[in-house]
């Protein structure tokens, strides 16, 4: 089992920032992906960003050049660095965890960003 704890969620102002954090514990495998993915009212959840245990990153395109995923070396903790939010940048934001192997998935409880005009 993997658990995985999100918090730095909140209500911001458009144009600022917010720094997300996923606390990972449990039984983590050497081949991973980290990802942040993000739920609105009325959408699907989606992938943000992902971060794989040999550092590779992706972005969804509409956060490219304004967030920023990252790890600790130890992979204790995964953070999303979230600059000049936009209203659109408004969900749920969940933290995930896949082991590459077995394609086990395992999910946060989820951290409301707000982001106001």
């Amino acid at each position: 089992q993997v658990q995985l704890v999100e918090s730095g969620g909140g209500l911001v102002q458009a144009g600022g920032s917010l720094r997300l954090s996923c606390v990972v514990s449990g039984s983590i495998s050497s081949m991973y992906i980290m990802g942040w993915y993000r739920q609105a009212p009325g959408y699907e959840r989606e992938l943000v960003a992902s971060i794989t245990n040999g550092g590779s990153t992706n972005y969804a395109d509409s956060v490219k050049g304004r967030f920023t995923i990252s790890r600790d070396g130890a992979l204790k903790t995964v953070h999303l660095q979230m600059t000049s939010l936009k209203p659109e940048d408004t969900a749920v934001y969940y933290c995930n965890y896949k082991r590459r192997l077995t394609q086990q998935n395992y999910w946060g409880q989820g951290t409301q960003v707000t982001v106001s005009s």
